[in-house]
């Protein structure tokens, strides 16, 4: 016992030097905050905010990211669309990232209201709505919320295809946590490595991103705020709503992606049963009506990362 917590110590202290101010991953643009009242509490939201390098066509590109990263990993996403003429706004939701992480109820619609707020704060009506991941269950809620804001939806790998509480055995907020303060760099590198069907040392940055809370004093309130976010996930399922969605949308589908959330509660047998996207991507795509599926195959859950040449291909075909 006095052995794994030395381990965890000297985990901490690596992990501290790595993360200090001056070796944290340093965001591509700079960061930005606003700040939201939320339940009486005063609160920052961080957000990029990327002006075309050259003319300007006049469009905005909103990027929302998924559960286990923040803003940092769309960094060449956002700079080729930058080449292109496109402004875009890159928000850390609250929560996450750079951004405050109050213990408040969190839901979709709270947090499409943060990112309406933020747009509103920057004067932008008309989007172009990216969302990957958890981000696609939040850009597919901002969409039903405020329709007349999207000109087009665009969700990449998105998790909530289907209902978890229907499969993944209900944890209490309390026990989410409790394996939350159980991370270390080792386990959130592991967890990432499943997004991948070959990992490469590239993809190394973004364990790095996601590992700056373990060197956080306030660790213990962060793992208590994903606990919140993956009950969020886990209680507010999109997947029942998609005839609500009338922009075009396109669904970027990596086709080895087998991701699901709460899937180490499942049995072996189970686990091939569900996160099965090449199907669900098909089933969603009729559901939405003005929808099209772009399927990449051999590519994970993060297209934008792994095959980001095909993925920017689909993307800019669809928005342009």
């Amino acid at each position: 016992m006095q052995g794994k917590l030395l381990s965890r110590i000297i985990l901490f202290i690596i992990l501290y030097a790595f993360t200090s101010a001056d070796a944290q991953v340093v965001y591509p643009y700079p960061v930005q905050k606003i700040t939201l009242s939320i339940e009486d509490s005063t609160v920052q939201m961080a957000y990029m905010d990327a002006a075309p390098l050259d003319q300007s066509n006049g469009k905005t590109v909103v990027l929302l990211h998924g559960k286990n990263f923040n803003g940092y990993y769309w960094k060449d996403v956002i700079s080729r669309l930058a080449k292109d003429g496109y402004r875009i706004i890159v928000p850390d939701q609250v929560g996450w990232g750079r951004s405050g992480k109050p213990l408040i109820h969190y839901s979709f619609h709270l947090l499409a209201r943060n990112t309406a707020a933020l747009l509103d704060s920057l004067h932008i009506n008309k989007i172009i709505l990216v969302g990957h991941s958890m981000g696609g269950m939040l850009a597919a809620r901002f969409t039903m919320l405020y329709p007349d804001r999207v000109e087009k939806l665009v969700l990449e790998n998105p998790i909530g295809l289907e209902d978890y509480k229907r499969f993944i055995p209900y944890q209490t907020t309390q026990s989410v946590k409790d394996t939350e303060l159980k991370a270390t760099y080792e386990s959130y590198k592991k967890y990432q490595q499943s997004y991948y069907p070959e990992w490469m040392p590239v993809y190394e940055q973004y364990v790095e991103a996601q590992a700056e809370a373990l060197a956080d004093p306030a660790f213990p309130l962060i793992a208590k705020v994903n606990a919140l976010t993956y009950q969020m996930i886990y209680e507010q399922p999109v997947c029942y709503e998609w005839d609500r969605i009338k922009v075009p949308t396109l669904l970027i589908i990596g086709q080895a992606d087998r991701t699901v959330v709460g899937k180490d509660k499942l049995s072996e047998e189970q686990k091939k049963l569900y996160g099965q996207y090449p199907a669900l991507g098909k089933k969603t795509k009729k559901q939405i009506k003005k929808a099209k599926l772009a399927e990449l195959g051999g590519v994970g859950h993060i297209p934008h990362i792994q095959a980001t040449d095909l993925f920017y291909k689909h993307l800019l075909e669809f928005i342009q």
